[in-house]
């Protein structure tokens, strides 16, 4: 799935569409990012050392999620209800080849449980339990 395709299903655009590519494997979504330096997100944190923040790290992962929940969101907009169990190994940095990896735990109705890891040249950099609601876009603007 290119980023055309991504934006069929994630309501995010630039700057904040973080996922360039994604795969399916098995029950898994495996999205891409690539770190290229000029990002906003760099700019400052920290200067002369840029380091990918962890809460971007957590919406690269938290995008792969959503993705991979895919015809149901279309239409609705998803939210973050909560972050556990949040782990970071290592810095993510330029040049950095990004792999989110995904899997949905469970989900009830409107809300899903996933969980979530970032990979840089298969080493696991952060991982961590992710949950949505997913609200239908007219309510979701009016909030």
């Amino acid at each position: 799935m290119n980023k055309d395709e991504i934006k069929v299903l994630l309501p995010h655009r630039q700057p904040m569409l973080l996922v360039e590519e994604m795969t399916m494997v098995g029950e898994a979504a495996h999205g891409q990012y690539t770190v290229r330096g000029d990002e906003w997100f760099l700019q400052g944190h920290f200067p002369g050392n840029p380091v990918v923040p962890g809460v971007v790290l957590c919406e690269m992962m938290g995008q792969t999620c959503a993705i991979l929940i895919g015809e149901q969101l279309k239409g609705k907009t998803p939210f973050f209800t909560g972050m556990n169990k949040v782990k970071f190994r290592r810095s993510a940095r330029p040049g950095d080849v990004l792999t989110m990896v995904a899997t949905i735990q469970r989900h009830n109705g409107p809300f899903y449980f996933t969980a979530g890891q970032v990979l840089v040249a298969g080493q696991m950099i952060a991982q961590g339990e992710f949950s949505f609601a997913l609200i239908p876009n007219e309510e979701a603007a009016a909030t």
